[in-house]
């Protein structure tokens, strides 16, 4: 139990020193202070602004003020001296201001009407209150008139004017019938805010009754009632129904102001059969629905005070079944000045600084006036102290002289404000306001507050010391206020003692001193039990207390809650209450009350009478179960390094025994206000030890368990906060992942208050690129995660991080790894596309070369086409283990487009495109097939031949079947699996029979034509030409010798594209297609990029030319060969002009006509030695072998010498001209000779 309750003017002091740390206090009403320190006035008490009198009273007009000394009051009425001593009517009361105009002998108020302003004043200063205007209320007679009957068609809108007489303040206006009835209202009939009735729509029974205008007075307490009107319908056999139309306000469109923090009230009447209905809107938001409600049948839309944001256009919108119609209401919000910073009295020591602030807002903008003692500054004598800069007064170096009274005047057209602030100067040496020595009584470990009231400027500085000693006391198990209060924590024994509090200032100090004393607890050690027993049997509650001896111990008991009466059956002891002859009425709940002056305890047993002799063998079964009540009292005793002992008492278990406890503990640094499990203990105990971690400062609880449930928990215990240490361990679950591809995210889980160990805990993040040998790159964190940037793609990391605190760093950290941020992976590798037969396509395909992460799977989409038209598209995921699929097919004349694409975790990657085989009716064209192979364009220019079984088989592999565009039929006969050029640039062009080059024609439907490849040995440019509109995007398809397709998207004026990392010497092949609509692509081409290394000049063995020349040689030389074997194998005769001496023999039968046969059977070479077509020397045998001669081919000779010629008989030149006898010309010399 804290200390006893100081007495009222201790709070007072209280207030004053936090008031002066403010720098604006307020002299304490003690009276020894108050008759020391002078203090200029202040107004405390005023009439409002619009004063309204009733006349039939006095006249009261209030301002009271004080100040040191007593100020003096005068008044002004309208801007000029009122003097109250001239006046008999007029006094002013004693000690006040307040002005009393007395009626009682006659008199008009009405001439004391006008605006009053009150001044108090004192030799310090002067205060002014408010401009007050006094305005005598009003309630004029109604004028007598005399009001026809009101004729009106059935079903037609009707306005009832009441036109009240105006009144001060404004009556209140409502309707009833002659006979005081009053008037029905509804949707359709209602009065309107101005107090007009309005009928949407007449009705017969509106005659029924009369009505009359009322209009009650506020102060006279008086009502008059205008003529009433009277109605006349005329009716008709039916009422026509009529779309709504505005009664109230009129038009389309209206508009209002209001003031700020004023009521907002809009209105809306319409007519019309039938009646409307009534919708409020706001135009670009919502009504405000903490502040809007609707009134008089949602006709009247009220605002409660309005702000800025409320400004705007409102519409009302009136409908009914024939139509509907709205009127717009523009809202303008105002505001008269309110107060942003209002100025405050400032009081000062000698030589302080300080600033007087006025500042206000409105709309418009208010301005501000400062005035000083009543008069405007401008005319105040000058003051070298003070400087004033717009809303702000600045006081430098204030002196005694400096004191005055200030006002601040803040005013635009819908309002002002004036506000008082004096300026105090005070010079006075610190003085205590309590007693002095004072005794304070707290109870171990319990939290209490010494408090040291003081005073004094300028404002002194406290301190508190204990025991005479020199350390002054703040931090750890105290804490001082600003208010010089000094708060103990948790109370022990060693903290009793004396208490000594010091204010200081300039001007000197003064000291007080406080004794505590520490008392034991007042602890319940043996309960009152429950008990069942027999009607007429003696029962004994025990209740055992331990307490201070120094503290007087009550004991007491209540039952079921009331103070229980001991009476004859009864006797009251120090440990116990008996009860002797126990009675039915006995039954109920009893409590035992041990009770000091500074606390208390309880206890409470449950007695249950039975009514018959036999006792249940088991006395809780026979009783209700519940939860068991709060453990109470919690005790904190020793107290160690890493431990405490933590005592409670039980509460009662409500028959049911208890099991167990578990106790509890929250920390104010972390988590605070959030309980944590600590650990559980069997309901036998109701002490246990608790191991602590260090730097927390703990508090427990404790919370009863028992088959029926858990208690409620007990009162949390003081708290006990242990030593700092270093931290033994690191936190959990790290992890490193990326949140982008060229990041790594790493996180853990953050250590708790009882693992931290210590103050400003951090954490040491660690992280290297795993396999290598670099160094590790560290940062050191307050929160629970961080980032690395300027990663590659998902490479792996080793991460350590370690805890550290103000004490040290904790044990080494595990290395944990992580990865870097995922991307899209690239495009599958070798996909193919296989048809074995007309009803199932086999896909294949291989992992992507850069997965860039977690593989997650593939998705596939394919689309069945036949000529431009589409089928419908499918989609297939996998799992990232399958690279087959089977497709079967719907009909076997369709073809497929494949779409394949790997995924991650961050998507879906570059896609891979491929095509079914075509049929072998759309292979085969209906023209003539071409007289050319097909043809393979390489970088460098040269055509190349195909094998036209290779090309065919080349194509069904592929799978890339181009879609070719309509075009005008040409002379040309292509295939589908081939494409030719002529040109060192690889073009949509095939080559026509003749030889010549021709482009292909653009085509009238939208068509892509004439794709132009320029390669290089890494790089390839790209240009084509199209019919598409401006702005149409298009994809760059090719595929390498691998079978990888990759795709590149461009803008149609991007030409021209290139293409980037190629391999050199690879063949590739190439479409272009319309992004937009995949079914519009160009024909396929071919092309090879250069090899590593080129030679820049042309080459005489690719050149054309050189080509063609071989060729014709080489066709030379077979006809030639194909002669010469023609030759051999029929034989020949060769003419001689002159035969040898040597006369032929009988036996040569080709002797009459002059020539000889050369055959293969004379097997006689020529005259010559020559080199035989099977590469042997022959030899004639003939003696008259030109060899004989000497070298033969050059010259013939005879015997004698002389030069035969040649051998050829000129005398049949037809028999001869075919067979020359000339070596040189012979058909074998040649062949040997272009040998």
């Amino acid at each position: 139990m804290a200390r006893p309750q100081p007495p009222p003017w201790v709070h007072a002091a209280v207030l004053l020193c936090l008031l002066g740390l403010g720098g604006a206090i307020e002299i304490p009403m003690d009276p020894s202070i108050q008759n020391e320190l002078s203090q200029p006035p202040t107004i405390t008490k005023q009439s409002v602004k619009d004063h309204i009198v009733d006349p039939r009273d006095n006249i009261l007009i209030e301002c009271e003020a004080k100040g040191n000394p007593a100020p003096s009051f005068h008044w002004t009425r309208n801007s000029r001296f009122f003097n109250v001593a001239k006046d008999p009517r007029v006094s002013m009361r004693r000690r006040s201001g307040t002005l009393v105009i007395d009626f009682r002998s006659g008199g008009r108020p009405e001439e004391y009407e006008g605006e009053y302003q009150c001044f108090a004043r004192n030799k310090f200063g002067t205060a002014l209150s408010n401009r007050i205007r006094l305005q005598v209320s009003k309630s004029p007679l109604w004028p007598k008139e005399n009001l026809d009957p009101v004729v009106v068609q059935e079903g037609a809108p009707l306005t009832l004017q009441c036109n009240p007489p105006p009144g001060l303040p404004s009556p209140v206006i409502f309707w009833m019938s002659s006979s005081m009835e009053p008037i029905t209202q509804d949707k359709r009939v209602s009065q309107g805010h101005n107090g007009d009735l309005y009928f949407s729509n007449v009705m017969v029974q509106d005659m029924q009754t009369d009505y009359s205008c009322n209009a009650r007075f506020h102060f006279t307490h008086t009502i008059q009632q205008k003529n009433p009107f009277t109605l006349k319908v005329l009716t008709t056999r039916g009422v026509s129904e009529r779309t709504p139309s505005f009664m109230y306000p009129q038009g389309t469109a209206s508009s209002q102001m209001v003031l700020r923090g004023m009521d907002l009230l809009l209105e809306c009447i319409a007519s019309g059969v039938p009646t409307p209905d009534i919708a409020w809107y706001k135009k670009g938001g919502d009504l405000p629905s903490d502040k809007a409600k609707f009134e008089n049948f949602n006709k009247a839309l009220r605002i409660t005070s309005v702000s800025e944001e409320d400004s705007g256009e409102y519409f009302c919108l009136a409908s009914n079944k024939m139509g509907s119609i709205r009127h717009t209401i523009s809202v303008r919000v105002k505001a008269a000045p309110y107060w942003l910073d209002e100025p405050k009295n400032l009081i000062l020591a000698p030589g302080e600084d300080g600033r007087l602030v006025c500042r206000a807002n409105g709309n418009p903008k208010p301005t501000v006036q400062w005035m000083v003692n009543g008069e405007p500054l401008q005319s105040a004598p000058p003051n070298p102290n003070r400087e004033v800069a717009g809303d702000t007064i600045i006081f430098r170096d204030t002196q005694i002289s400096s004191r005055a009274v200030y006002q601040c005047n803040t005013s635009n057209e819908h309002g002002y404000l004036l506000a008082n602030a004096f300026v105090s100067v005070l010079d006075v040496p610190p003085r205590m306001m309590s007693p002095r020595n004072q005794l304070i009584r707290v109870i171990l470990y319990n939290r209490t507050r010494l408090d040291c009231p003081f005073f004094g400027s300028p404002i002194p500085t406290l301190r508190w010391f204990k025991n005479g000693q020199g350390s002054n006391l703040d931090g750890g198990n105290y804490h001082v206020y600003e208010n010089g209060s000094l708060e103990i924590k948790m109370i022990r024994k060693e903290d009793q003692g004396i208490y000594t509090c010091v204010a200081t200032n300039i001007l000197g100090k003064a000291e007080n001193q406080v004794r505590l004393e520490v008392k034991d607890p007042t602890r319940i050690f043996r309960m009152p039990e429950d008990q069942v027993v027999k009607r007429g049997t003696t029962v004994q509650l025990e209740c055992r207390v331990k307490h201070d001896p120094s503290l007087k111990l009550t004991v007491s008991w209540l039952k079921d809650d009331q103070p229980l009466y001991i009476g004859n059956r009864m006797k009251k002891e120090d440990d116990s209450l008996t009860i002797f002859g126990v009675a039915e009425r006995d039954q109920g709940s009893y409590t035992c009350v041990a009770s000091t002056e500074l606390d208390q305890d309880l206890a409470k047993a449950y007695l249950t009478v039975l009514a018959d002799q036999t006792t249940p063998t088991n006395r809780l079964a026979a009783l209700p179960k519940g939860r068991p009540d709060r453990p109470r009292d919690l005790e904190l005793t020793d107290l160690a390094e890493r431990s405490v002992r933590l005592t409670w008492i039980p509460g009662d278990d409500n028959n049911s025994p208890i099991t167990d406890y578990v106790v509890q503990f929250e920390e104010d640094q972390f988590q605070p206000g959030v309980w944590h499990d600590h650990s559980k203990f069997p309901g036998s105990v109701n002490s246990a030890v608790l191991q602590l971690s260090p730097y927390v400062n703990y508090q427990f609880r404790v919370i009863a368990v028992n088959e029926v449930g858990s208690s409620h928990p007990s009162l949390p215990s003081e708290r006990y906060r242990t030593s700092g240490a270093p931290p033994e361990s690191n936190p959990s679950d790290v992890k490193g992942e990326g949140t982008r591809k060229n990041n790594m995210e790493i996180t853990w889980t953050p250590m708790n208050a009882t693992s931290a160990f210590g103050p400003n805990l951090r954490y040491i993040v660690k992280w290297r690129r795993r396999e290598t040998r670099e160094t590790w790159n560290n940062a050191t964190v307050w929160g629970s995660r961080f980032v690395v940037g300027q990663t590659p793609v998902y490479v792996p990391y080793e991460i350590r991080v370690q805890a550290e605190n103000d004490f040290g760093k904790g044990p080494e950290p595990d290395t944990v790894i992580g990865y870097s941020g995922e991307d899209l992976p690239s495009a599958p590798r070798r996909f193919r596309v296989r048809q074995p037969n007309l009803q199932t396509i086999n896909l294949e395909w291989d992992h992507p070369e850069h997965p860039n992460g977690i593989l997650t799977g593939y998705s596939l989409r394919y689309l069945p086409f036949n000529g431009t038209k589409l089928g419908k598209q499918m989609v297939e995921n996998f799992s990232p283990n399958q690279t087959k699929f089977t497709v079967q097919r719907a009909d076997p004349v369709s073809r497929y487009r494949f779409t394949l694409s790997a995924r991650t975790q961050v998507g879906s990657g570059e896609a891979v495109t491929e095509e079914s085989p075509a049929a072998p009716n759309e292979a085969t064209p209906t023209a003539a097939p071409p007289t050319w192979p097909p043809t393979t364009v390489g970088a460098t220019g040269a055509v190349s031949s195909t094998d036209a079984t290779a090309t065919a088989a080349a194509a069904t592999e592929a799978t890339t079947v181009p879609i070719a565009p309509p075009v005008a039929p040409t002379t040309i006969a292509t295939t589908v699996a081939t494409t030719t050029t002529t040109t060192a640039a690889a073009t949509m062009e095939s080559p026509p029979t003749t030889g010549t080059k021709t482009h292909e024609s653009a085509p009238d439907e939208q068509s892509i034509w004439n794709v132009t490849v320029h390669p290089n040995s890494k790089w390839a440019n790209i240009t084509w030409k199209h019919n598409f509109g401006p702005g149409t995007d298009f994809v760059v398809e090719y595929i390498d010798s691998n079978h990888t397709k990759k795709t590149v998207p461009v803008k149609a004026q991007a030409q021209p594209i290139q293409l980037t990392d190629l391999y050199p010497g690879m063949t590739y092949t190439l479409r272009v297609y319309s992004r937009d609509n995949e079914g519009i692509s160009s024909t396929i081409i071919t092309f090879m990029t250069n090899t590593a290394y080129t030679n820049n000049q042309p080459d005489i063995v690719t050149q054309g030319w050189f080509i063609g020349l071989m060729c014709a040689i080489a066709l030379l030389v077979l006809i030639l060969l194909i002669v010469c074997f023609i030759k051999r194998s029929r034989g020949g005769k060769y003419p001689v002009r002159e035969k040898k001496d040597v006369p032929l023999g009988p036996e040569d039968p080709k002797e009459e006509d002059g020539s000889f046969d050369y055959s293969d059977e004379d097997n006689k070479p020529l005259q010559a030695s020559q080199t035989s077509l099977d590469g042997t020397i022959k030899q004639q045998e003939s003696d008259d072998s030109l060899v004989d001669y000497g070298e033969g081919g050059e010259g013939q000779f005879n015997e004698d010498g002389s030069f035969i010629g040649q051998y050829t008989v000129k005398k049949d030149k037809e028999e001869t001209e075919g067979n020359e006898s000339s070596e040189a010309t012979s058909p074998v010399n040649a062949i040997y000779s272009l040998a």
